[in-house]
């Protein structure tokens, strides 16, 4: 069932609401949209509660590729990569699988669930350090399937995940999110929940895999940590928070499980704060959400841990039972209106699983042997700690051949930004990560994060731009917010999950015609390219005279086995790279890609 809710600005809270429940729709979700918001100040202020749930594992063409005004599968600058087998040139939608014979070219490919609806709990991909380093190789892209299988190039439609569109119809949709790190689950998660993996290995890291989060476990058996959680610096700065999870069915996603001081809290042991044993490590569930919200005990900050079942992680989730769990979210945060009406409740991925994504991550430059300098690019702003250059205690991944990458940023994920100051179906496109919430609770609770590292500082949105606090009750929005219950049923009796196999001969993806809002973006960026014939020499220079500092991502169509160049430009910032073109007769053919659909091509 869904409800057209173009009417419930007009007609308020009673008549929106009242058609609302005729057509069926639970009250709850009719409430998001219908509730405004409680306007103060007009500004970040007005927030008194943020929400946080972090799902498992989908990557953002897996989900929203097809969907209309996003940067998709209508991308009109794809990345080129390396000839296929065939010779012919190509870009990053299609791909090489070499571990078949005779090797296989591979694209994204539908997962129609209206034919098969066991595809909606397909089989889930690789998902660890040297698979996604694989994958991304340094920015090539080239041979995706080989890390990754074939099935990770499968996507679905708004036919198929009708929810997930219509949140992102509804409120505001990132298209330039990305997981913090080029691996899986745990290492992501503490970029959330602390902003770092401990890369100078002071206190537990580098962390590149999982580990055991057992609690009653003794702590020798795998890798601790004892760097301090923000959830800690909030508490000292006396800001409310709390975890709500079953703690029995968390999936191993509550990333504090592995801290010593939250450890040594859970056995009660002197000197330890039984203050993290109750808010992080004790169940509350979403039951015990909503009654909060109704007793006026929701906390400034709460992050939501959900059940395996309502990940939706491949396997033991999908996309539908990760539908209904939203939904029983915004059910319990939107039980008061008051409530809702000053709360922000962010939806974010930890990771992409191994589903693919076409945009190149924006990341520091990669170690390069032969290049000036040693890296293949340059950056105004200090990338220390962006590097992978210490053992990773307790990784099985942790490879000689990958020592020394960036650690990110990996590919994106979805991210719905749901309030009331974000209501309209906008699109917010500012590059962003895992450290992007902690700088929007930094901005709203001015508790600060030292672990956040400056380049991602530097390159990664604080989010506030996804919300429009000063009239956000003059925004129009039209949505369609389905039941989720029986197609959550038919997805959990699927009995095995399926491995779908890319076509033999794969189709470009096609995305929805029109448009879409755009919220503001704080680029303004600029690249030239100067030639001196006579010296056989190119030079690009890159200008970000905006408020965030950008990645321009530099491919040379004439080298594609090269590695790409990465430049990251401060705020208000110029930097220059020079192309020796002797070998090539002089020719050049630079393909340049930044921020909010940034591309210029020098060719010559």
């Amino acid at each position: 069932m869904s409800v057209d809710r173009r009417s419930l600005l007009a007609g308020g809270l009673a008549g929106g609401l009242g058609a609302a429940l005729a057509a069926g729709l639970p009250a709850s979700l009719a409430r998001a949209l219908s509730i405004p918001a409680d306007v103060r100040k007009g500004t970040i202020e007005d927030v008194a509660h943020v929400v946080i749930l972090m799902q498992e594992n989908r990557s953002f063409d897996h989900y929203f590729g097809a969907l209309a005004g996003v940067r998709g599968f209508g991308d009109p600058h794809p990345i080129p990569v390396a000839s296929g087998p065939d010779g012919a040139p190509r870009d990053v939608w299609t791909q090489v699988d070499r571990t078949v014979q005779p090797a296989a070219e591979v694209g994204p490919f539908h997962l129609a669930t209206t034919a098969d609806f066991d595809l909606m709990r397909m089989e889930g991909t690789p998902h660890h350090w040297p698979d996604a380093q694989a994958a991304w190789d340094q920015g090539r892209m080239a041979h995706w399937p080989e890390a990754k299988t074939q099935r990770a190039l499968g996507y679905y439609r708004r036919e198929d995940i009708p929810f997930q569109y219509a949140m992102a119809e509804a409120f505001t949709l990132c298209d330039a999110y990305h997981c913090s790190v080029q691996t899986g689950t745990n290492t992501n998660r503490l970029f959330l929940f602390s902003g770092t993996n401990d890369p100078h290995g002071r206190a537990g890291g580098p962390v590149i895999d999982n580990v055991d989060d057992d609690l009653n476990k003794p702590d020798a058996d795998q890798p601790r940590y004892d760097w301090t959680t923000y959830a800690e610096r909030l508490q000292a700065a006396g800001i409310d928070w709390r975890h709500y999870q079953n703690l029995a069915d968390n999936f191993g996603d509550n990333p504090v499980q592995n801290f010593m001081a939250y450890r040594r809290a859970w056995r009660g042991e002197p000197g330890s704060d039984p203050a993290l044993k109750e808010r992080a490590l004790s169940t509350r569930d979403l039951d015990q959400l909503k009654a909060d919200v109704l007793a006026g005990r929701l906390p400034q900050v709460s992050w939501i841990i959900g059940t395996a079942e309502g990940s939706e992680h491949p396997g033991p989730s999908s996309p539908a039972q990760g539908a209904d769990y939203m939904s029983r979210v915004i059910d319990a945060l939107t039980a008061d209106p008051a409530v809702w009406a000053r709360t922000v409740l962010f939806i974010n991925f930890d990771e992409n699983d191994g589903f693919f994504d076409h945009v190149p991550p924006p990341a520091p430059p990669s170690p390069d042997a032969d290049a000036p300098g040693g890296f293949a690019g340059a950056s105004t702003v200090s990338t220390e700690g962006e590097y992978h250059r210490l053992p990773a205690p307790g990784a099985d991944g942790d490879e000689a051949q990958f020592r020394g990458r960036p650690y990110g940023l990996g590919p994106r994920g979805p991210v719905y930004v749901l309030s009331p100051w974000s209501r309209g179906g906008f699109v917010h496109s500012e590059v962003a990560d895992h450290t992007s919430v902690i700088r929007f609770l930094e901005r709203r609770f001015g508790v600060m994060e030292p672990n956040i590292s400056p380049w991602r500082r530097a390159v990664c949105s604080d989010l506030t731009t996804a919300f429009d606090f000063a009239t956000p009750n003059q925004t129009p929005f039209v949505d369609h917010l389905p039941e989720t219950a029986e197609v959550r049923a038919r997805a959990a009796a699927i009995p095995e999950q399926p491995s779908p196999t890319a076509p033999v001969r794969p189709a470009r993806p096609v995305q929805e015609p029109g448009q879409r809002p755009m919220r503001p973006h704080r680029y303004r960026l600029q690249a030239h390219c100067d030639v001196d014939a006579a010296a056989a020499r190119a030079e690009l220079t890159f200008v970000s005279q905006g408020d965030l500092a950008a990645v321009f991502h530099v491919y040379d169509r004439l080298h594609l086995d090269r590695l790409p160049r990465r430049y990251t430009v401060g705020a208000g910032g110029r930097l220059t790279g020079a192309w020796d073109l002797s070998a090539d007769g002089g020719r050049y053919d630079l393909w340049v890609l930044g921020p909010a659909g940034f591309h210029a091509h020098f060719v010559g």
